[in-house]
């Protein structure tokens, strides 16, 4: 059952004994006489090797801890299902995602892994947004439980995953709700941040800030929010011109050029001739 008892007792269950049975193969001729789409589903490639998952991370993200500045990769948002039922299955995906991400926090924070289990979502997100035929081989109803897990396995290898994260990988296979892998990716980055006391900013660019340029935003930002932890998610925007956008929460800082020319167009078009 996808209970929060429920959840993390399957997730514990199949570290204490890796060898599980073979999964039951989906019900891929019925998937296909309904909707008539091809059975075959080829294993997409890792184009991200050789560049490894942490590099994806490095690349993307930015977290002040003090006076230090770790790497993290941006979170993925999650993709809109079909226009007919968009609304049910979100708010169905973002219930499902919530009760497993809290599991998967309660368990991290049990055995004193949140920092990792956080750094794989991290970096379970980069991937999903640097190879979207990975995430949807993960999540397609056509391909077997057995060829998603070799996956998996693969992912984790090549990251360094922890086991409980390949764990609850595995687990959501099992459970048929990789589907929801994005809804729990965003629900654990907004427990995580509550329970650290971290504040997310994106910060849009012109051009690649340097790393002294973030730490500086970040204290900057550490003072405005009161937040212990920072973490910047840079975006790039050429129409900017040059400076910089930050946004977060509900607040936005524009100290952009094209901020500039349109508040100044803004004064000269109230001006009174």
């Amino acid at each position: 059952p996808d209970t929060l008892s429920g959840i993390k007792t399957n997730c514990i269950s199949l570290r204490r004994n890796p060898g599980t049975p073979e999964p039951q193969p989906c019900l891929v001729s019925i998937y296909h006489q309904w909707f008539r789409r091809p059975v075959s589903h080829p294993t997409p490639t890792l184009s991200f090797s050789p560049l490894t998952i942490t590099m994806l991370a490095a690349r993307n993200a930015t977290v002040l801890r003090g006076a230090s500045l770790q790497a993290r990769a941006p979170r993925v948002q999650a993709r809109q299902p079909c226009a007919r039922r968009v609304m049910a299955m979100a708010v169905n995906n973002e219930v499902i995602g919530s009760n497993y991400a809290n599991a998967l926090v309660e368990i991290a924070q049990e055995q004193n892994a949140l920092e990792a289990i956080h750094s794989d979502m991290d970096a379970l997100s980069a991937v999903f947004s640097e190879n979207r035929d990975v995430a949807e081989y993960l999540q397609s109803p056509v391909v077997q439980e057995g060829e998603k897990k070799k996956m998996i396995a693969t992912l984790s290898k090549e990251a360094g995953f922890n086991s409980f994260t390949t764990n609850f990988l595995n687990l959501l296979v099992d459970k048929q709700r990789m589907d929801s892998m994005e809804d729990v990716m965003k629900a654990f980055e907004t427990k995580y941040c509550e329970l650290t006391d971290t504040q997310v900013a994106i910060v849009r660019s012109a051009v690649k800030l340097e790393q002294e340029q973030q730490l500086v935003i970040a204290k900057k930002l550490q003072e405005l929010t009161g937040a212990k932890n920072i973490k910047l998610r840079p975006e790039y925007d050429e129409t900017l011109i040059a400076g910089f956008i930050v946004e977060y929460g509900s607040n936005q800082i524009d100290l952009s050029v094209k901020g500039a020319i349109e508040r100044v167009k803004t004064q000269l078009q109230t001006v009174e001739l």
